[in-house]
């Protein structure tokens, strides 16, 4: 034992030097290894994703909820880092956007057409990192501009709206008056008169300025002239303003249509449908190409064809809509699909007079 001892206290032997020297080159590889590729422990990292609401927040229960709850299945079901903030005011756009940007976040996913002007810009100073915007179009190879067709849903709510009334009256309030809006009103309105040529459509504007999406007040005094002029069914498109059209509703015994989210929840019985805007599921989409490393900028459309458009029927409102009424919107649906029935759009309504002014 004494022998043995004493042999190991003479150091490692030829086979232990080698080991030594092999463990010794593989440390000084590993070192050499990581400090010529900085970037070896980021590949490993998630995607990191920045998203900037809209005002309302992500408790509006419409837009920018939808916008929330799309980033927030991507974060759980793809394993993303998802970092969102709150704009308290349309100047601070453009400083979120940037601050972002100089983070190294992969995609900045920017909420609403009030975001368009700040993201021209940070978009154009940052080529490397990629955005997304929803509701707004920025002709830049880094932006992904999603937009919807709002039209579309609008003109289905609109007849279902012309067929649910008993007054042939009914009521649109938007909330500030853009064209978007007025696109909602325009699709609106058409699907009342293709039930009802003769039904009435009463419409209002909450504001010209961003408080008019975060004006819940204003939103049911307007909501109460009109159903005390005879509406009975108000449809609002008016971000969490909405709220205001609903306790109105409830307060009249009237109906209201909600927008963006499906609302049917927030006043059982009273609300008979909402024009669901899939903006969680094209979030969601643009989430992961950024994982898939797949993104592309460009111009992307969601409608009624790929179910970025809806109306909603679930526990809150199926008593309200008889099988007849579902099996004639559904028609209704297939036909504007198949281009049957082609909706009125706003935008190209107005670029075509704008055309044509230019060359009178």
């Amino acid at each position: 034992m004494r022998i043995k001892g004493s042999r190991a206290r003479r150091g490692p032997g030829r086979v232990g030097l080698r080991l030594l020297l092999l463990n010794i080159i593989a440390i000084a590889s590993a070192s050499a290894m990581s400090s010529a590729a900085p970037h070896a422990t980021s590949l490993a990292s998630p995607i990191r994703i920045g998203l900037i609401l809209d005002r309302g927040g992500k408790n509006d229960n419409s837009f920018n909820s939808a916008a929330y709850k799309g980033a927030m299945d991507a974060k759980r079901e793809l394993g993303v880092y998802v970092k969102y903030v709150e704009a308290p005011d349309i100047m601070s756009f453009e400083s979120m956007q940037r601050a972002l940007a100089k983070k190294h976040f992969n995609l900045i996913i920017a909420i609403g057409f009030s975001q368009i002007d700040a993201l021209k810009h940070v978009a154009k100073e940052f080529p490397n990192v990629h955005f997304a915007i929803v509701d707004g179009q920025v002709d830049l190879p880094n932006v992904k501009s999603i937009l919807f067709e709002e039209h579309e849903g609008s003109y289905l709510v609109g007849a279902l709206a012309a067929r649910k009334s008993k007054t042939h009256t009914v009521g649109f309030i938007g909330g500030m008056d853009i064209p978007l809006i007025r696109r909602f009103q325009m699709g609106y309105v058409a699907g009342v008169h293709k039930f009802s040529p003769q039904t009435k459509v009463l419409s209002e504007y909450i504001g010209i300025t961003a408080e008019a999406w975060n004006n819940p007040s204003k939103a049911k005094e307007i909501a109460l002239t009109l159903y005390n002029e005879g509406a009975d069914i108000i449809f609002v498109a008016a971000g969490a303003s909405g709220t205001g059209v609903f306790d109105a509703a409830e307060e009249t015994h009237h109906f209201a249509i909600g927008v963006d989210s499906d609302q049917n929840w927030m006043k059982p019985g009273f609300i008979l449908t909402s024009l669901v805007k899939r903006v969680d599921k094209a979030v969601f989409s643009s989430i992961q190409e950024e994982e898939q490393n797949t993104f592309k900028g460009g111009v992307q459309w969601w409608g009624l064809k790929d179910g970025g458009i809806d109306y909603a029927v679930d526990q809150y409102n199926k008593s309200l809509i008889d099988p007849a009424t579902l099996h004639y919107l559904e028609q209704l649906k297939h036909d504007i699909i198949s281009g049957k029935i082609v909706v009125p759009d706003y935008y190209k309504i107005t670029a075509a007079k704008a055309h044509g002014s230019n060359h009178s």
